[in-house]
This record gives C-alpha cells, sequence and structure tokens, in this order.
C-alpha cells in the first residue's frame, strides 16, 4: 500500500514538471515573437497626411495676402478759357488750326498760292517801332510773317511770346533783300547782323484782318 501511494505522487510530480516545460516554452516562444529584429517586421506603405487647420490656414493667408484691385479715378479735364484781346476785324477764337495743320498747308503751296485760313500759334516776335509786323511759330524753326491788312491797326509792342490767333490769307511770298534788311532793323537786330543779309528770302506769308491776343 506505501508503494502504491509513492507511485502515486511520483506520476503527480512528473506531470507537474511537464506542465511547466511546456509553459516554459510557452513564454520563451512569445519573448522570441517580441525580440524579433525591426527588419523582420513587414512593410506598410507610409501616406503623408497634411493636416487641416494648417492647410486652411495658409489658404486663409493666401487670401489675405492678394493684393485687392486698384481703382483710379478719372477727372475729366476742364477746358480752360482764354481771355483775347481784338485787333482789326472781329474775328471768332473756333476753328483755328493749330501750328502743325498751318505748317502742312505751307508745305503744299508754292510762289503764288493763296489761302484764306485761321490759325494759332505763339508770338515769337513783334516789331520793336510799331507794331505793324509779327512773326509767329511754326514746328522746328519755321515762322510764319504776319502783317496787317492795308496797314489797319498794329498790335502791342510787348506782345512776344503771347497766345494769338490770326485770320487772314496765308501765301508763300519772297522777300527782297532791302526789305529783309528793313524789318531786321525794325526788329533790334544789330548793324552786324543786318550786314549779313544778302539773299532773298522765301517766307511762309500771311496778311491778317483781324487778330486776338492772349490776356
Amino acid at each position: 500500500m506505501k508503494n502504491i501511494f509513492v507511485l502515486a505522487c511520483s506520476l503527480a510530480i512528473f506531470a507537474s514538471c511537464a506542465d511547466k516545460n511546456k509553459e516554459t516554452e510557452k513564454t520563451e516562444k512569445t519573448e522570441e515573437t517580441i525580440e524579433a529584429p525591426a527588419d523582420s517586421l513587414p512593410k506598410t506603405d507610409s501616406v503623408a497626411v497634411a493636416p487641416v487647420e494648417a492647410t486652411q490656414t495658409a489658404e486663409v493667408e493666401t487670401k489675405v495676402a492678394a493684393k485687392p484691385e486698384e481703382i483710379i479715378e478719372v477727372t475729366p479735364t476742364k477746358e480752360v478759357k482764354v481771355e483775347y484781346a481784338s485787333f482789326g476785324s472781329k474775328i471768332l477764337a473756333d476753328k483755328a488750326l493749330s501750328k502743325e495743320q498751318m505748317f502742312q498747308k505751307y508745305k503744299s503751296m508754292k510762289k503764288g498760292d493763296t489761302i484764306a485760313v485761321k490759325f494759332k500759334s505763339k508770338i515769337n516776335s513783334v516789331c520793336k517801332k510799331k507794331g505793324c509786323w509779327m512773326k509767329m511759330e511754326l514746328p522746328g524753326q519755321a515762322e510764319s510773317f504776319i502783317r496787317f491788312k492795308d496797314y489797319g491797326f498794329f498790335v502791342p509792342l510787348n506782345a512776344d511770346n503771347q497766345e494769338a490767333i490770326v485770320s487772314g490769307r496765308a501765301f508763300v511770298d519772297e522777300i527782297s533783300v532791302a526789305e529783309l534788311k528793313h524789318y531786321a532793323k525794325d526788329g533790334g537786330k544789330s548793324q552786324e547782323e543786318i550786314d549779313k543779309i544778302t539773299q532773298p528770302k522765301i517766307t511762309y506769308a500771311f496778311q491778317a484782318d483781324g487778330v486776338l491776343i492772349s490776356k
């Protein structure tokens, strides 16, 4: 009987040891699985996800940074009225050709041609004795030599550099040496300058019957 009891105890101890060995093997396998190197882990594709808040902030900053369209106000220019002093026949200031337009008219003319016309330009010089003639500016160095019909009127001696409108007849003329010297003397030229005049001159002439000069 005693032998049977001892045998039963031995079997129980053996079974207990076998269970412990199995648990130990399971534990070691689990540890091996946990300690597996990173290279053995399966690779997964990484996807970068932009933070929603950052994207929204960037869009807001872009909208704020956008430059607003510039609005330009255009103020209509007002026509400046010029007051004129009138000499000779009464004429109106409207529908006068510019100096450029008048110059084109002169260039298309030959000696003997005459046209009725009205034009506007600056007075370059005036006769300093009586105001019986004046020279008006044309493009470049050209001038129109203005005389007054029948010497019926004169213009102020200090009208230089004033704006003027003349109405009358334009023509191409040849001025003799004697006339050129006379006009040079009236214009205040020195004797040395007068003596240099030796040839007649083709000029853009004008006989005015009415003149307006800015005040």
